[in-house]
């Protein structure tokens, strides 16, 4: 696979899991063709962080906003820190937000109003999304329908752009599927597509649009077989290339060009219509 070819769309490479060894990590990942990551904050304290690492690597892009396990002092203040960050030329999605009711941390309408909250916010600026979702489909699909269907979102600049969001670490079924594809989401893929006993996810592959699918780490969790059990990171996301590619019966080629056309389309837009110098590098264009 040559170099320059894939995009890790969700990374937490700010955490405190690659302290040690950020520097090498960002090396293999680049060794195996990884040219762009985002990396998207999970509370404020994590949003600064991926602003940060964004600044220092010119492959590094952040997404801020507020995971639903961290919602629970979710306020008008939160949005208003958000709103601060946005404008930083490296910030390129507003996430990760959603909903997640497997731990029950955080009451469900505390997560779906910071949910909302966020969702506004995106339609606003014309920033894409990142959705997380855990045992929350039902809940989400309507959260998202709504909004894809709103008066502002429909009038804002995201309305000009192919896609709306992704939704990470997609575990859903093709009811979910086909309704991300009405609300202009892609789909984003990882380490689980190569788990073994993922049967109904593989089962599911082969009926998705490979033009709206990109691919994902999700570091330092969900690390792809043969290393699972293991730190995830984003080197990584070159087996799900291949577990892809053999899924889907194409070459591994065409799988990472297609999926990081994508990842191009939803994130490199805004970062070039900010600092095109950024873009340039996300690209492995000259300069």
């Amino acid at each position: 696979m040559t170099v320059q070819t894939l995009v890790d769309s969700h990374c937490h490479l700010d955490l405190e899991q690659f302290d040690a060894d950020r520097a090498a990590v960002l090396e293999r990942a680049q060794a195996r063709g990884v040219s762009m990551i985002v990396n998207p904050g999970i509370d404020l304290l994590h949003c600064r962080q991926a602003i940060d690492l964004a600044d220092r690597h010119p492959q590094v892009y952040a997404a801020v906003g507020i995971h639903p396990n961290s919602s629970a002092d979710f306020s008008a203040q939160t949005l208003a820190q958000l709103r601060g960050m946005v404008d930083h030329p490296k910030v390129v999605a507003v996430g990760e937000i959603g909903l997640d009711y497997y731990w029950g941390t955080v009451s469900r309408q505390q997560q779906a109003q910071a949910m909302r909250a966020q969702l506004e916010l995106a339609a606003e600026l014309g920033l894409p999304v990142i959705i997380h979702n855990r045992e929350a489909s039902t809940d989400l699909a309507r959260i998202l329908q709504e909004w894809a269907a709103s008066a502002q979102t429909r009038n804002s600049p995201l309305a000009e752009k192919p896609f709306w969001g992704v939704l990470h670490a997609f575990s859903g079924d093709a009811e979910l599927a086909h309704a991300a594809h009405n609300w202009n989401f892609a789909l984003g893929l990882g380490g689980p597509v190569t788990f073994r006993n993922a049967r109904a996810l593989h089962q599911l592959v082969p009926h998705l649009d490979l033009d709206r699918l990109m691919l994902e780490t999700d570091a330092p969790w969900l690390t792809p077989h043969p290393f699972r059990g293991k730190r995830n990171e984003p080197a990584y996301v070159a087996l799900v290339a291949e577990r892809l590619a053999e899924l889907l019966a194409v070459p591994v080629e065409e799988i990472a060009a297609r999926t990081t056309a994508v990842a191009h389309s939803i994130f490199q837009p805004l970062a070039a219509a900010k600092r095109p110098e950024t873009a340039a590098v996300a690209a492995g264009r000259p300069m």
